[in-house]
């Protein structure tokens, strides 16, 4: 008897639950605007593109590695980025594990949300959106300078803000159209900057200093030092952006197996490159002298090295898709920001005009102005207050941004252990307890060693605010996030139900009322129908 009243209470809960949603619908207005991305649009290669061009490899490879060769006087660099790759890779396994039980294209917000509860989840929510916000942000910097040295080569002045502000535009309306159409375009993009990053790579190595080539750089002992920490740091930025492919996982195709596909491969491939073209610029130099002509060339240090045996055009030609490389990211990260905040709209957590796509295009339309009209606020400010756009808005924005990413890295590995956990859900060992539980012990280290030493990533004094005040304010963010999820838990509980569960609507309402109570309205005694509304 107690069995059939309590499978009769819980139909009622799902007929309430229907019903809600139902009442949700029909008082959503006419279906003017869509509230779905569009579906089926990207296979495992244009998602790898996005989580590439997050990374941006030339870039990296361009601006990032010559500087930490500068900088840290060490020559252990190519063996950070074979250490960081590894690190990520054990990360990946766990995360694309868990991505084949949830598609949503809140990505770390929504694991977190299912590992570690709605409360936590929401908290990571407001630390993502910040940090993508302002990796984006920040690569309008970078651009605007890169762009407006090319034009100063060919003897035209144009100012950095005006060469940002091209850019502006263009991923602001490719930010509208269709993803797919994004896609191509990073294809296009990142076919010729692997291409070139694989050509300069062989005419260094085919270039030793002293005659032969030599493998010193890929010696694990420089490792063993003071400067081990901050070389994973840097190290780890570089891969920054390939964690996007998840957001992207409602507009792939047959998304549980092209997503885990892909983030491995953006993993592998950003490693790859990034650890070879290390250890080619030291054959090029000199296993002795690489820091040294580092120091003296910075981010010049791949032409320089490759001008004398290649054509002037194919110089030129890495100018360009450097400049291109950057671009692609700043598409990247414009399209993982604006689905973050599509998936906190639909779920309530932000309000629900964010949660609305364009009708034909199935782009996350307020995300996508609400982050370009942000970044044009920025920028225009970084310009008229006449800041150094390399140093102030490219290093600082993408520094800080890129704490935030660490954070929820290291939180979705978190995760991923409390979500299997619960249960295998048919994932091996290796997949679901021992690679995770590896990942987040590296990645406690890797971050500890970031909060620690990020005045000095930052390049400020060691009495400066900018030691502590950026890893206070993500944890001030986080707890307005708490906050806020604990505050929806009290007064709209059924929107609290369906934080991180994306477009599965589905929820357990059985859950719900054993976690609040007074979410349903009671059975009254003796009632047939349960007491549930009719409504």
């Amino acid at each position: 008897m107690s069995v059939g009243r309590h499978q009769l209470r819980h139909n009622n809960t799902d007929q309430w639950a229907g019903r809600l949603l139902i009442q949700r619908k029909a008082t959503a207005g006419p279906d003017i605007i869509s509230r779905a991305l569009a579906q089926n649009r990207l296979g495992t290669a244009s998602v790898v593109f996005f989580g590439v061009a997050g990374a941006a490899p030339l870039t990296v490879i361009i601006g990032s590695i010559s500087a930490i060769y500068a900088i840290q006087g060490s020559t252990a660099v190519p063996v950070a980025y074979i250490v960081v790759a590894g690190i990520l890779s054990l990360f990946t396994v766990g995360f694309v594990a868990m991505s084949r039980h949830i598609v949503n294209s809140g990505a770390f917000y929504s694991y977190i949300s299912h590992g570690l509860g709605r409360v936590v989840g929401v908290g990571a929510a407001f630390v993502a959106l910040p940090a993508y916000s302002l990796m984006q942000i920040g690569l309008f910097g970078l651009f605007g300078a890169a762009t407006s040295g090319i034009f100063a080569e060919l003897g035209l002045n144009v100012s950095w803000y005006a060469c940002a502000i091209g850019a502006w535009v263009l991923v602001t309306v490719l930010g509208m159209l269709w993803v797919d159409l994004s896609g191509k375009v990073l294809a296009a993009l990142l076919v010729a900057e692997i291409s070139i990053v694989l050509l300069y790579d062989l005419v260094m190595v085919s270039h030793p200093a002293g005659g032969h080539v030599s493998f010193a750089t890929l010696s694990p002992a420089p490792m063993l030092t003071p400067v081990v920490g901050s070389l994973l740091v840097l190290a780890i930025a570089g891969f920054v952006g390939f964690e996007a492919t998840v957001v992207l996982s409602e507009e792939a195709k047959d998304p549980k197996k092209t997503i885990a596909r892909a983030t491995h491969l953006a993993v592998l491939l950003a490693g790859i490159l990034c650890g070879v073209s290390a250890w080619a610029m030291s054959v090029s130099t000199g296993p002795d002298r690489i820091t040294q002509v580092a120091a003296e060339h910075q981010t010049d240090l791949v032409f320089r090295l490759v001008s004398p045996h290649l054509p002037g055009a194919l110089v030129d030609v890495g100018y360009v898709l450097f400049m291109t490389s950057v671009f692609a990211a700043l598409l990247a990260f414009h399209a993982a920001v604006a689905r973050y905040q599509f998936a906190l709209g639909r779920e309530g957590v932000l309000p629900s005009a964010w949660g609305y796509t364009h009708p034909r295009t199935g782009a996350p339309l307020v995300g996508a102005i609400t982050q370009s009209i942000l970044a044009l606020v920025v920028i225009t400010t970084y310009a008229v207050l006449g800041l150094e756009p390399l140093l102030y808005l490219f290093a600082w924005l993408t520094t800080i941004g890129g704490l935030g990413v660490l954070i929820l890295m290291w939180s979705a590995s978190a995760a991923v252990i409390a979500f299997f956990q619960r249960g295998r859900r048919g994932e091996s060992v290796w997949r679901a307890y021992i690679a995770p539980f590896i990942a987040f012990l590296l990645l406690s280290i890797v971050l500890a060693a970031t909060i620690i030493g990020f005045g000095q990533l930052l390049q400020v004094s060691s009495d400066s605010i900018f030691n502590w005040i950026v890893p206070v304010a993500y944890a001030g963010v986080a707890l307005i996030g708490f906050c806020w999820a604990l505050v929806m838990r009290k007064i709209r509980p059924e929107v609290y139900a369906a934080i991180g569960r994306g477009a599965d609507t589905r929820v357990n309402f059985q859950s719900i009322e054993s976690e609040f109570p007074h979410a349903l309205p009671p059975a009254p005694v003796g009632s047939r129908s349960g007491g549930y509304p009719s409504w």
